[in-house]
């Protein structure tokens, strides 16, 4: 008898504890705020829960650099991984220069102002692959060049904006983007055992490597032979590079190598191993190139571009950045980095966080933040 009284009971109980629910929910009438508030906390803790299993608990195991020889030899052997010898002054003595047009024409730049004169400088390499850039002259020049980088998604005129910014600032601006992209080539090359195909992806780029030949090169080098060129031609006081993406990679790992880059900018553009937990943020060829990284790694890649006689390195995150890289993941570094520096005696590190969008981009904050920090 007990049971058939209780079981209606219960089919009662939880009758109302579904009205009830529903009518919190709908209504928002109390406990919702509680209920409400508590959701907001486990959310906003989620994160750091997730990111407890990649803390390093000691980042001088990583970085190994504790004094110039460290420089030089760590310099040495990125030198002898992209080019093949041992030394800058040696790839630099190579003689290598670009092919020059000068003053084109591109319609695109139509409504640029303070520009004299559009240069465009080609560099040619291994397999027919080329780098088409672009110098940007203003009408009158401060003496300081900005090598903006452009990164995966396109050609340099979808950083007109960044352009624009420094010519009115009598910046001259040397334009380039990233191989495969833009106006850069995308060559037929044939490759043994493979046959012909076309070169699309930088994935792609694995399949070329060779005992005397590191497609890596392809990545970097143009900056070098467009340097060397601007050395011979030119007396600029300063040279700065601005990247974004795949770009700011680059610039930040020329700027590793070559202290002729006084102030480099890398806007969102790569994190350490360690903090990569999500899928976007791994990164294609270049990015996680393995045999580049045992040499040296990204803590170490951030030391050296910081590196140096009135140097400095900044990196850039876009907190909200829909791409790659956003939240705050490098506060397990940056003052790591900064201390390093630091007992070096030479160069600086930072790091600003961008709050003010939710895009893939420089931003005008940024841009005139950056303006402020070259020298």
């Amino acid at each position: 008898m007990k049971t058939f009284v209780l079981i209606p009971s219960l089919i009662v109980l939880i009758g109302i504890v579904f009205i009830f629910g529903l009518t919190v929910g709908v209504y928002k009438i109390f406990p919702y705020e509680i209920l409400d508030s508590s959701l907001d906390t486990i959310k906003e803790e989620a994160p750091t829960e997730n990111n407890q299993f990649i803390t390093q608990s000691d980042l001088n195991t990583l970085v190994r650099i504790d004094g110039k020889l460290d420089i030089e030899k760590k310099r040495n052997d990125l030198t002898e991984f992209f080019w093949n010898v041992g030394s800058l002054q040696r790839v630099q003595h190579d003689g290598q220069l670009p092919e020059i047009e000068s003053d084109i024409y591109d319609s695109r730049y139509n409504d640029l102002q303070n520009l004299k004169r559009i240069d465009k400088l080609i560099v040619e390499m291994e397999y027919g692959i080329d780098s088409v850039s672009y110098l940007l002259l203003p009408e009158e020049s401060n003496q300081k060049l900005i090598l903006y980088h452009h990164g995966h998604d396109g050609d340099f005129i979808l950083g007109s904006n960044t352009i624009q910014f420094f010519l009115e600032r009598n910046f001259t601006v040397l334009a380039m983007t990233m191989p495969l992209v833009g106006m850069n080539n995308q060559p037929i090359v044939g490759i043994d055992g493979f046959g012909e195909m076309k070169l699309i992806s930088h994935d792609q780029l694995s399949l070329l490597e060779k005992n005397k030949f590191n497609p890596m090169k392809l990545f970097i080098h143009p900056i070098q032979v467009n340097l060397n060129y601007l050395d011979k031609e030119y007396d600029f006081k300063r040279y700065s590079i601005i990247g974004l993406s795949g770009g700011g990679w680059i610039g930040l790992v020329y700027s590793a190598i070559d202290d002729r880059i006084s102030d480099s900018f890398s806007i969102a553009s790569s994190l350490p191993f360690y903090l990569r937990v999500d899928a976007r943020d791994i990164g294609d060829y270049e990015q996680t190139n393995v045999n580049l990284y045992k040499i040296t790694n990204y803590l170490e890649l951030y030391v050296l571009a910081g590196y140096g006689d009135d140097r400095k390195h900044i990196q850039i995150f876009n907190k909200n950045d829909p791409c790659c890289y956003s939240g705050i993941g490098y506060e397990s570094y940056e003052f790591f980095i900064k201390d390093k520096l630091t007992k070096l005696g030479k160069g600086s590190f930072q790091i600003l966080m961008d709050d003010t969008h939710s895009e893939h981009k420089i931003s005008n904050t940024v841009l005139e933040y950056i303006r402020k920090n070259i020298g």
